[in-house]
């Protein structure tokens, strides 16, 4: 007999997403021919997410040296309060994180073999929430855990590790029993190098807030954001003049279709062996951000949820990105019933 109560249950508790970021999309000199379809599909998504209404988001992305530095960048941190700074591309505001939860998953994780930071004063990018404004309307308007993944500081953690990472906290969100909204942020192939040099390489100032952000003597946040907007203004025009080429970004999309098929047909071990470095050479710097993806997915489907499918996939030069756009329905309730009452 199937009763209320198993109806109830019957429906799918998980939804996930996972989608490039870029400030271009922002302050891009020419619209590339695929920028309506972005702009339609981000808000199809959001459509679907503000009708799953959830209790709870994580989204796992990375840093941009925001918060994350030489001085002390740890493979994985979790925030128990978070801000946004105003960035380009970026959406400032304080996040709505409740800190005991973020708090439980942090002991969760590291009583199930995995170490996370935790910070009371995490401070994120556009990395974070660009992606989290666009697919739920703002950064605050649904309580969040932010999960940094480092993808920028080495050595990065292998993609083991973020898998393993999406596991446990798709299994602890899972015995939450809230309705919960995975979000990958991250990008496919592309590379900014020249906005974040390899260590050393860069200008004095910008070695020193690599390697000690805010504490460094050379260069205050704001000389960091107003550089970072100056150079992508720049680069936007560039782009726009085909002054830099796809080559340039590094766009590969035989990797890009590798990353999108693997998390599509579930088999996220596969990428257990990838090594950070092979990744880089093969797809731009950028490219190692499908950790938040893998991370993303792995979490869904351990909650219980769906395999995501591709809603986009471009190489919008114009953005300076191999662009994609996926994410896995709840589950329907139809189906499941079915199944109870075989």
């Amino acid at each position: 007999m199937i009763t209320q109560e198993t109806a109830d249950s019957g429906h799918c508790r998980t939804m996930m997403a996972c989608a490039s970021h870029a400030p271009l999309m922002y302050c891009y000199a020419r619209a590339p021919s695929v920028h309506d379809e972005v702009d339609e599909t981000f808000a199809r998504v959001q459509r679907e997410i503000e009708k799953f209404d959830p209790e709870l988001v994580v989204i796992f992305g990375p840093d941009h040296y925001t918060s994350l530095f030489r001085s002390l960048a740890p493979p994985f941190t979790v925030a128990a309060k978070c801000e946004a700074v105003d960035d380009i591309g970026g959406h400032a505001g304080k996040f709505n994180v409740p800190d005991a939860l973020a708090v439980a998953c942090v002991k969760n994780l590291a009583e199930n073999g995995l170490d996370a930071a935790v910070s009371y004063d995490l401070k994120v990018d556009h990395g974070i929430s660009q992606t989290l404004h666009r697919l739920t309307g703002s950064v605050d308007r649904y309580p969040v855990i932010p999960i940094i993944i480092n993808t920028m500081t080495a050595p990065l953690p292998p993609f083991h590790r973020s898998r393993h990472l999406g596991k446990l906290v798709g299994r602890f969100a899972k015995g939450l029993g809230k309705r919960t909204l995975f979000l990958g942020s991250g990008g496919l192939s592309h590379n900014p190098k020249v906005i974040y040099p390899d260590i050393g390489t860069g200008e004095a100032d910008v070695t020193s807030w690599q390697m000690n952000g805010p504490l460094n003597d050379l260069m205050t946040r704001e000389a960091w954001l107003g550089r970072l907007d100056e150079i992508h203004r720049v680069a936007a025009v560039l782009l726009a003049e085909g002054k830099i080429s796809a080559a340039d970004c590094c766009f590969n999309e035989a990797f890009d279709r590798r990353v999108i098929d693997l998390l599509a047909g579930g088999r996220f071990d596969e990428m257990d062996h990838w090594d950070n470095s092979a990744t880089i050479a093969e797809a731009g710097i950028g490219a190692v951000e499908a950790h938040a993806w893998l991370a993303a997915a792995v979490a869904n489907r351990e909650a219980g949820g769906e395999l995501p499918t591709c809603d986009l996939y471009a190489q919008a030069i114009e953005y300076g990105i191999a662009l994609g756009i996926m994410h896995a329905s709840p589950k329907a309730l139809a189906p499941r019933l079915a199944e109870l009452a075989a």
